[in-house]
């Protein structure tokens, strides 16, 4: 029962803790980043009559098809399509024929004339002609072409004749391939005879062709309604949809307001309240989907023991100090005036890389180049700024790489300088893949605004960093290099007073980066963090067997209880000396827990020697146990470092037993259970240590004494 009511008080403290560690700050980013997006997605309504002047250039806030006017459209292009008419080849191979025929029968009826005529027979007459020729005549044409007509033609010589029909026939098919249809038939007549009259024919074989072509010309084109209607189709689909463009300009400052303009005002939602929810619905979900991936990386954070409420902290003041830097300048930014390029959107990828991980900080790139989709957007609702997006995005991931080695001090200006070319890279990028000419000014201009924003986001980061180390008290790889200097006060402190514990520090300090290196820990911290550790012992130096030189050991003069005491308030004598201090919060953590609860063996079996009834918890450390992979591993480094220096003759087969004995014990006694180190792990960190005290006690060739004359 005891143990349910504490763990039900651990699940309480740990779901506080998270409330107040994880989901207050991402609540507190959420309503900002809300606030301050509202202006570039929320449109106001406009209180405007028709017929008045326009007190401000309109623009679109969203993009929207005026269907009232792609319709007027579509049918003004469905009106302006003609009829289509099919023309009947058939009629005009037959009306050619007819009028072939004609000259063929006269030309024929001579030739038989010729062939028959005798010295003694009479001339034939030309009426004679006339009904020999009607007799072999189709009957449309002798119905339809008057007589006077025919004995024209058979009264005019062949070579004439033969003339005419090369001018008549020619036109006739012109005007009937063209088509003829009953209300221009006139006109189809009309051009065969003017045709006819300008050719060089004689005055009688001109009127009679004229005449003919009345009988020649009909209508051989009849409307289509099938093919009528598909090609109304077709105009009606190719109309394009009439849009309005969000950024588009409705009505110019002074511009007077027709009927149509406020039309498309009304048709945007500018005359009224009801499309303006649906913005704030989108940018609600906009910033949940934010806030979602902040929280899971401040869990994440937080589930490996490397995140508190100092470090939330810091990414909530970069996160609003990111933004409303980028809010400010987009009040500035116009379409000429491109400032966001100046923008050192960087700094905050710069601090977040150094303060926390660099897994954080290419998140929050993405986020904050999503963000600025929205922030540089003109206040054009429904519309977002890809380009300054893209460029924010490469500007960041550009400085999250070249800041390869947050512990060089240089670092910073050498990521600057790589910032630079990349956002020079980025303009000239948008410059090549428009269409737009610039002027090489205005070029020069804008890569001066990349090479600005590279180079202020370099000095605001390392402006602002001092700020996160002291007033937060938060731990950076430059820290640890200023705390890991010899000439610190408390390195000093033990140096004079415990030169012992610091070689030994010095030798944990080496082991454990090490084999923190190996796991992919923070090698560093572990280092710095083994230098401090033993800081307590400075207190009484000479109850330490390391600090005993020429000396007599004074446990062998007091009780094992008294002993231990001693020994065991070390961890938090160093760790109240280093927060009088103001050390980081994880040097202090390491000091406390570099024991965890182990037991003090020596003196715990020397007095149950004299006492079997010795209370174990009366000589074990109090804890709390290891919390992270760096104070396990200097919990190992520190036994494993004090056993093998203890070894006369350290061999490898004694330094082998020795590390697997430490490491097998602390694990077995449940000194790992509270920190998220792996068995896999544990078995490398095993390896490397071994394989470097092997390096450290390696056998050394023993020189001979030279005999004293």
């Amino acid at each position: 029962m005891k143990s349910k009511i504490v763990n039900a008080v651990r699940f309480i403290k740990r779901t506080r803790s998270k409330w107040v560690t994880v989901i207050v700050p991402c609540l507190l980013l959420g309503a900002f980043l809300f606030l301050i997006s509202l202006d570039n997605i929320y449109t106001k309504t406009l209180d405007i009559e028709r017929f008045n002047n326009a007190k401000e250039t309109i623009r679109s806030p969203i993009t929207i098809e005026n269907e009232q006017e792609t319709e007027r459209k579509t049918r003004e292009a469905v009106q302006s399509v003609e009829d289509r008419f099919d023309i009947s080849t058939e009629i005009t191979a037959e009306r050619v024929a007819y009028v072939e025929e004609i000259f063929d029968a006269i030309t024929k009826l001579e030739a038989g004339y010729k062939a028959e005529k005798t010295k003694e027979e009479s001339p034939i007459s030309t009426q004679e002609k006339l009904m020999n020729l009607k007799q072999i005549l189709s009957a449309e044409i002798t119905e339809n072409v008057n007589d006077s007509l025919l004995v024209t033609l058979i009264e005019t010589p062949k070579k004439d004749r033969d003339k005419g029909e090369e001018v008549f026939v020619p036109a006739l098919k012109k005007v009937m391939e063209k088509g003829v249809r009953v209300e221009n038939i006139n006109s189809a007549m009309s051009e065969i005879k003017q045709r006819i009259k300008y050719s060089s024919l004689n005055d009688n074989l001109k009127k009679a062709l004229q005449a003919l072509s009345e009988f020649a010309v009909i209508d051989n084109s009849f409307f289509d309604a099938k093919k009528t209607m598909e090609a109304q189709k077709e105009a009606a689909a190719n109309v394009e949809p009439v849009v309005i463009r969000a950024g588009e300009i409705i009505v110019r400052e002074g511009q007077t307001i027709t009927n149509e303009k406020y039309e498309e005002l009304q048709l945007v939602g500018l005359l009224n309240n009801e499309r303006n929810v649906y913005p704030l619905v989108g940018l609600a979900f906009f910033v949940l989907l934010i806030v979602s991936i902040i929280g899971y990386e401040a869990y994440i954070l937080d589930k490996r023991k490397q995140l508190n409420l100092k470090k939330m902290t810091a990414i909530l003041l970069i996160s609003i100090f990111v933004i409303t830097l980028m809010k400010v300048v987009s009040i500035y930014t116009t379409q000429t005036n491109q400032l966001y390029l100046v923008v050192p959107v960087a700094t905050g990828v710069l601090l977040l890389k150094q303060l926390l991980n660099e897994r954080l900080a290419i998140v929050y790139a993405s986020l904050f180049s999503i963000i600025a989709t929205i922030l540089f957007n003109g206040e054009i609702a429904g519309s977002l700024n890809m380009e300054a997006g893209i460029y924010f995005f490469f500007s960041q991931i550009a400085a999250i790489i070249f800041l390869a080695n947050p512990k060089d001090r240089l670092a910073v200006i050498k990521a600057g300088i790589g910032m630079s070319v990349i956002n020079m890279l980025a303009i000239l990028l948008f410059l090549f893949l428009s269409f737009e000419k610039y002027a090489f000014s205005s070029l020069m201009i804008q890569l001066g605004f990349g090479v600005s924003s590279a180079f202020l986001s370099a000095v605001l980061t390392i402006g602002l960093l001092p700020f996160f180390e002291t007033g937060l008290n938060i731990l950076t790889d430059m820290k640890l290099l200023q705390l890991s200097s010899p000439n610190q006060p408390l390195l000093k402190k033990i140096l004079l007073e415990a030169p012992g514990t610091y070689h030994h520090s010095v030798m944990v300090a080496n082991l454990s980066e090490t084999a923190c290196d190996a796991i992919g820990a923070n090698g560093l911290l572990a280092r710095v963090g083994a230098y401090y550790h033993d800081i307590g012992k400075t207190l009484r130096p000479h109850y330490f067997i390391e600090n005993q030189l020429a000396i007599s050991n004074p446990h062998d003069r007091i009780a094992p209880k008294e002993s231990a005491e001693i020994i065991i308030s070390h961890p938090y004598d160093g760790a109240d000396m280093l927060k009088k201090y103001k050390l980081p919060r994880e040097i202090i953590d390491i000091a406390m827990q570099h024991h965890g609860t182990s037991l003090l063996k020596f003196f715990y079996y020397k007095e149950k020697e004299q006492n079997p009834d010795v209370l174990e918890a009366d000589y074990r450390y109090p804890g709390p146990k290891p919390q992270t992979k760096e104070a396990a591993i200097i919990c190992i480094c520190d036994s494993v470092e004090a056993a093998v220096r203890s070894l006369q003759e350290p061999t490898k087969e004694k330094i082998d037993d020795i590390v697997a004995s430490i490491v097998n014990d602390r694990l077995l006694d449940g000194q790992f259970d509270e920190c998220p180190i792996t068995i896999k792990e544990l078995n490398e960190v095993h390896r490397v240590i071994q394989e470097t005290l092997k390096g450290i006690f390696h056998s050394r060739i023993q020189y001979p004494m030279k005999e004293a004359n």
